[in-house]
C-alpha cells in the first residue's frame, strides 16, 4: 500500500518539537507554538486562569439563556450528549442551574459498549429527554471500512453524525441554540480563531472535524447521496433560517474534564470503567464505542501523538499532574495497541489483520517513524526535550 504523505495532507512541520510546558508535539494538526516553545493550548490554559473575568462570563451565559428560554414547555436548547461526563455536565448545568429545558441528542456509537449504554441510560433516567440518531447499519459499516482504508480513521463516519445530527435536530424542532462542552481546537491545540468568542462557525466543520473531507466525498467510492443523507448537515439556508447558534460552555465556565467526571458521578449516575482505557491511564473518558481505540491508535501512527499524550497534556494544563508525571505516563501507555476489541473491529470493517497492518504502516511519516531491528520506533520522544 502506498505511503499516504501524512506531512502534506495535514500540513505538518518537518522538525518535531515538544511543548515546554506540557507533552504535546507540534505534529498535532493546526496547533501553534510561541517563540518560547509553548503550545497554543498551554497559552490558552494560562489565559483561562489569569485573563478571564469569569463573573462577567457568567453574566453572559445568563443573558444567553434568557434570550432563548421558553416558557411554554418547549425545548429551548439542544445539547449533544452520549451519556459521558462532558455532555451530561452541560445538560445538567443548563437545566438545574439556568432553568433551561434541554433536548439531548445522541449519535449512535459505531459499535456500542455495554458500559457506555449503561451510562446513557442512567443519564436519561436522571431526568432528561433524549433523541438518538441511528443511521443505516449497512451504510455505516461501509463508510467505516472506507474511512479506515482511505483516511486512516475508522471514526470519521461517527464524527460526521456527531457533528451534523445536532444541526438536523435543531432545525427540525425549531431550536436555535446548540450548546457543546469545550472548544477542542483551543482546549487541546488547533485553530485559535474562536478562542475569544463563544460560538463556532458551521463552515469550519470540514476543516476542523472532517479532515477536509465532507460526507459527500465518499460518493466517489460508490456511496449514494441517499445513503449519505443521515450523515450530512441540513442545507445551510435552513440552518440560517432557524437562526442556529453553536456555543461552547467552556467559553462561559472554566472547563475541567476531571471535575466534570466528579459532577456527573454525583448528579447523572455516571460510572467510570472498571479498567483503564487502552493507550492511556484514565477510566472515565470515551467509553461508549468499541471502535474508539482504533481512532486514537491511528492518530498515534499518523502524528506520534497517542491517547495518553492527549490526556496527560490536558491534565498538566489543568494542574492535575506536573510535566514529569506526564512524561512518565506517556512513556508507559502511549501507543499501546487496542487489542480488547480488535476482533470485533476487523469483523465490523470487514478487513483482515494483514490489511490493517498495511493500512497502519502506510500512514507512518518518515519524519516521525524509523524502522529498527525490533520494529517501528518513534524518532523523537518527549523525554528528549530539555524542560
Amino acid at each position: 500500500m502506498e505511503n499516504r504523505n501524512v506531512r502534506g495532507r495535514y500540513n505538518l512541520p518537518e522538525q518535531v518539537r515538544f511543548c515546554k510546558k506540557c507533552v504535546i508535539s507540534n505534529q498535532r494538526p493546526r496547533i501553534t507554538f510561541n517563540e518560547q516553545g509553548v503550545c497554543s493550548a498551554c497559552e490558552y490554559a494560562e489565559f483561562k486562569r489569569s485573563g478571564i473575568d469569569w463573573d462577567l462570563r457568567e453574566q453572559e451565559l445568563r443573558e444567553l439563556c434568557d434570550r432563548h428560554r421558553r416558557t411554554d414547555g418547549a425545548f429551548d436548547v439542544i445539547v449533544p450528549c452520549s451519556g459521558g461526563k462532558d455532555g451530561s455536565y452541560v445538560a445538567h448545568l443548563l437545566k438545574h442551574h439556568y432553568g433551561m429545558n434541554p433536548l439531548t441528542v445522541t449519535w449512535a456509537p459505531l459499535k456500542a459498549t455495554t458500559h457506555g449504554r449503561r451510562n446513557l441510560d442512567a443519564f436519561i433516567a436522571s431526568g432528561f429527554s433524549n433523541i438518538m440518531g441511528t443511521p443505516d447499519g449497512k451504510v455505516t459499516r461501509k463508510l467505516t471500512q472506507l474511512a479506515t482504508l482511505h483516511l486512516g480513521d475508522p471514526f470519521q463516519p461517527f464524527i460526521y453524525g456527531q457533528t451534523n445530527f445536532p444541526l438536523q435536530v435543531a432545525v427540525r424542532f425549531g431550536v436555535p441554540l446548540i450548546v457543546y462542552g469545550e472548544n477542542g481546537e483551543v482546549e487541546y491545540g488547533g485553530d485559535m480563531k474562536n478562542a475569544f468568542r463563544p460560538t463556532r462557525e458551521i463552515q469550519d466543520h470540514d476543516k476542523h472535524y472532517f479532515s477536509g473531507l465532507p460526507p459527500e466525498f465518499w460518493v466517489r467510492y460508490g456511496v449514494s447521496e441517499t445513503d449519505l443523507y443521515s450523515f450530512r448537515a441540513p442545507p445551510y439556508a435552513e440552518i440560517v433560517r432557524n437562526k442556529t447558534e453553536i456555543h461552547f460552555l467552556g467559553y462561559y465556565k472554566m472547563w475541567d474534564p476531571q471535575e466534570n467526571f466528579y459532577y456527573c458521578a454525583q448528579h447523572t449516575g455516571f460510572q467510570p470503567n472498571d479498567v483503564r482505557s487502552e493507550g492511556t491511564y484514565s477510566k472515565y473518558a470515551s467509553l461508549d464505542d468499541q471502535i474508539d481505540g482504533f481512532h486514537y491508535y491511528l492518530g498515534y501512527v499518523k502524528f506520534g501523538i497517542g491517547r495518553c499524550t492527549s490526556d496527560a497534556a490536558h491534565e498538566v494544563r489543568d494542574g492535575k499532574i506536573d510535566r514529569s508525571e506526564a512524561v512518565a505516563l506517556v512513556r508507559k501507555f502511549d501507543g499501546e495497541f487496542p487489542s480488547r476489541y480488535f476482533k470485533e473491529f476487523l469483523e465490523y470493517c470487514d478487513i483482515s489483520s494483514e490489511q490493517f497492518a498495511e493500512i497502519v504502516d502506510s500512514w507512518r511519516a518518515d519524519h516521525i517513524w524509523r524502522r529498527t531491528n525490533e520494529g517501528w520506533a518513534l524518532r523523537h520522544m518527549v523525554e528528549d526535550i530539555e524542560t
